[in-house]
């Protein structure tokens, strides 16, 4: 299999990231190289929005990334552009270097290296089409069952590192379908300037997490919108932040012989705690 190589930033991450991921994994295996936080500066004259361990997890954890390597190489990285020393991308041993624009400057190190360099179409990047889910990468959290089948439910509207976590832990339990909220009914509950982002955005990005089976939209109202979806997927378990977590929920799951779990909103090891009503003014 190919190897191909995309090199960015990846700061404030968004569906057009996640989507030159998937399209990247279409030619082969993606290895990513990250801008440290001292690259980003160079290059843009500005720290980083997200700091270099926040971006590094969550591109990590996109299901179609098969490994990340930090470029940190400051010299070669002028304000008028970048490209990585080549002891660093010689290491990745990549077949292809993918980007979603010309650059002249690794164009022509390419052709000095016998890389290929492809350039995508960035109109070749709109819309959120259904993720191959399985024949993607996916992972469950250490010691799971994988018979088990687990629902998580959520507006997940600014996605961040947070969502990923929850994911991830959730996905411990078993495998992990999540239900986000549709527009109208993330309006009803939260308001006429809710969502940030509509609704095939959001499920693209959560169905974008490696810890993720499937993403779905909910059919239903209210705080247990997702019932249609439950009905349908017959979970063992419903997991809930603490944020999350409604008497509505626990009634729902009470009636219906479901076993309930709160988990509490710790971030991943050495990142900061993050929620979508802080980063909407961020």
């Amino acid at each position: 299999m190919k190897r191909i190589l995309v090199a960015g930033s990846f700061d404030d991450y968004r569906c057009g990231h996640a989507r030159f991921l998937q399209e990247a994994h279409r030619l082969g295996e993606v290895c990513v190289l990250l801008w440290s936080d001292r690259v980003v500066a160079a290059v843009t004259g500005s720290a980083p929005r997200f700091p270099e361990a926040e971006r590094s997890y969550l591109v990590r954890t996109n299901r179609y990334v098969t490994a990340v390597t930090v470029a940190d190489d400051i010299d070669t990285a002028p304000q008028s552009g970048y490209t990585p020393s080549k002891a660093l991308i010689g290491a990745i041993e990549p077949d292809i270097w993918l980007d979603t624009r010309e650059n002249q400057g690794r164009a022509v190190f390419c052709s000095k290296q016998g890389l290929i360099y492809r350039v995508l179409d960035e109109g070749g990047l709109d819309g959120c089409p259904e993720h191959d889910y399985g024949g993607g990468d996916l992972e469950i959290g250490e010691g799971a069952i994988p018979a088990r089948k687990v629902v998580a439910t959520g507006c997940f509207d600014w996605f961040h590192s947070g969502h990923v976590r929850f994911f991830e832990e959730a996905s411990a339990y078993g495998e992990l379908y999540v239900v986000v909220g549709s527009d109208e009914n993330v309006r009803m509950l939260k308001g006429e300037e809710h969502p940030l982002f509509p609704q095939a955005e959001r499920r693209y990005l959560v169905g974008s997490v490696r810890y993720v089976s499937r993403a779905l939209v909910s059919s239903g109202s209210g705080w247990m919108d997702a019932e249609p979806e439950i009905a349908a997927l017959k979970p063992d378990l419903y997991v809930v932040n603490e944020e999350g977590d409604r008497p509505e929920k626990r009634e729902f799951c009470r009636d219906h012989d479901l076993e309930y779990r709160v988990l509490k909103r710790t971030p991943k090891e050495g990142l900061s705690p993050r929620s979508s009503t802080v980063l909407r003014g961020f």
